[in-house]
């Protein structure tokens, strides 16, 4: 499946590679790559890669591969590696039979590091982490040689040999290329290439006990994938030197063209792939597909769907700087999806009961309300009308505020599609609590407005008879602060403390009795939920909030207060 993106004007990078195809660079040809590390889950960040990566390749018509850049296997695992499979081709995107690893390469990338060391570019160093470090100096100071930089190639060969065969510690040595460690750029400042791990891999297993590093191994995978166009976010750009100095220091068919975007920025988040698995492992959160994250997974979960992702995509457009993009864009993008494409439903979440005492007991009405209101096609769906209903509780007022529209005691409201009711009584508990409505009806008034009633609030309801009881999860942003990661104290101090709250005793019209793991609905009056893909059962159905019918986080709003 293709993106819905197409090319845009304020894509430089779409520039650039019309640039590219006038001068006949690359033959022409358009080859890109989505390269995740399989250390996390991918989160929306990554979405924005992906989209960005695949529609480039398909709006020139070219390819995009990917390739799992596996080469820290004391981070990574076959969980992640399935995760972000998972979750692309939920996004709609397909690589077709270019499935690549980093570490299928690692013959060849030892190949080329020996290659390196017979041409003086690359020596075995005996420095410890924090020697090197020490060594490597500032950024208002330059660096120092190592001691072993001037190694003999022989010596440099042998040990790297060695090191390939088991014969020393982790750390103990490493090989480092051999640049300038005066240079500005500190990436320059003789970078390590590879470093001893006696740790299984779960591509290779036990057969490798080095292992290359990340800016070595990275470029020349493009390369030997023939990649055109290697994007990668803005991070990267003081790497792209040292890309292109790897690149030309061997003989490979290739020479791909590194180019940086700005990455992805959203406030009321964070996106760090570090602090995202500190939130799991402590359990702030209940796993990686939470739906408070902002993993693809736990987006899912939420109810996000891959259109709304993809156009939020297309919407931020491609830049080369840096900014804080708004959630609620992000949340506009969603509602707009769902707003086409959800069902409506009626659901009360806090029940009160009301007796229409002027209805007969054993009478029932099916009602019809069209599943959508501007899509026929969905069909209808029916709903009893009976005696005892349940209503919402804030949707009636014993004394109401200023401007309240819904039920009063002796007041008047139109029933969601049914009829005009009226409060003639309120029935109270031993501790002075609402427990039950009693009102009458006006039998006229089913689906129609006779002329000379004004009644102005219209509230939804449920058979209590016929009612489905479910659980409902209330899911809020997970952080109070505008930016964590920038504000002063730990970004875990802000976390929302009302981020998720748990409704038992919801009560759902019947049709939601038919609803599938996944499916999503708006709730009218209330907001879009979706069905919960791992808890939802019929006999026990669980749904989350999704997104709210407006932004609840407007500046008119309060904000929850920091804990």
């Amino acid at each position: 499946m293709t993106n819905s993106m197409t090319e845009t004007p304020s894509n430089f990078i779409q520039q650039i590679i019309r640039e590219d195809q006038k001068q006949n660079k690359h033959n022409g040809k358009v080859h890109t790559r989505f390269p995740p590390e399989p250390n996390g889950y991918l989160h929306i960040g990554h979405a924005k890669s992906i989209c960005l990566n695949f529609t480039t390749a398909d709006v020139f018509g070219g390819l995009c591969n990917l390739r799992f850049d596996d080469t820290n296997p004391e981070k990574e695992s076959v969980e992640y590696i399935n995760s972000i499979k998972d979750s692309i081709r939920w996004l709609g995107f397909d690589w077709d039979d270019r499935e690549f690893y980093a570490s299928s390469y690692f013959g060849r990338l030892y190949e080329l590091a020996e290659k390196l060391i017979q041409d003086g570019k690359a020596y075995v160093c005996g420095l410890t982490p924090e020697q090197a470090r020490e060594y490597r100096g500032s950024l208002t100071e330059p660096g120092k040689n190592s001691p072993d930089r001037d190694r003999s190639v022989d010596e440099s060969l042998d040990l790297f040999r060695r090191m390939k065969a088991g014969e020393f510690t982790d750390g103990e040595y490493s090989l480092r290329a051999k640049i300038d460690m005066a240079s500005p750029n500190m990436n320059m400042r003789d970078p390590m290439l590879y470093r001893i791990r006696h740790q299984h891999h779960h591509q290779t297993g036990d057969e490798w006990c080095i292992y290359p590093m990340y800016d070595f191994t990275h470029c020349i995978s493009d390369a030997l994938e023939g990649i055109t166009h290697s994007l990668c976010s803005l991070e990267f750009e003081d790497h792209r030197p040292l890309y292109d100095w790897v690149l030309d220091q061997v003989d490979l068919p290739a020479h791909p063209q590194q180019i940086e975007f700005a990455r992805l920025n959203i406030n009321y988040t964070v996106l760090s792939k570090r602090k995202l698995k500190q939130l799991v492992d402590e359990t702030l959160v209940s796993g990686w597909d939470d739906p408070r994250l902002p993993t693809l997974e736990g987006m899912r979960r939420r109810g996000y769907t891959p259109v709304s992702i993809r156009n939020f995509c297309e919407n931020i457009g491609v830049t080369r700087t840096n900014s804080m993009v708004d959630v609620a864009m992000l949340e506009y993008a969603l509602r707009e999806d769902l707003d086409r494409t959800s069902p409506r439903a009626m659901a009360v979440l806090r029940p009160l009961k009301i007796v229409i005492e002027d209805y007969p007991e054993d009478k029932e009405e099916v009602l019809t309300p069209s599943r959508h209101p501007k899509d026929e096609s969905m069909g209808r769906r029916e709903i009893p009308f009976r005696r005892e209903l349940y209503i919402e509780r804030n949707d009636f007022e014993e004394i109401p505020p200023p401007g309240f529209k819904r039920l009063i005691a002796g007041g008047e409201v139109r029933l969601r599609g049914a009829y005009v009711i009226k409060c003639e009584e309120v029935i109270k508990d031993a501790e002075g609590n609402i427990s039950e409505l009693r009102c009458t009806h006006d039998a006229a008034t089913l689906g129609a407005k006779p002329e000379g009633r004004k009644v102005k609030g219209v509230i939804h309801w449920v058979p209590v008879q016929d009612a489905v009881e479910a659980e409902i999860r209330l899911y809020d942003r997970l952080f109070i602060e505008e930016n964590p990661d920038a504000a002063e104290g730990d970004y875990r101090d802000f976390i929302n403390p009302d981020s998720l709250e748990i409704l038992q005793g919801c009560m759902l019209e019947p049709s939601l009795k038919q609803a599938q793991p996944e499916e999503r609905f708006q709730f009218e009056r209330e907001g879009y939920f979706v069905a919960d893909r791992e808890d939802y059962k019929t006999d026990a159905p669980v749904f989350n909030l999704t997104v709210g019918l407006r932004d609840a986080w407007g500046k008119a709003q309060q904000k929850p207060q920091k804990k």
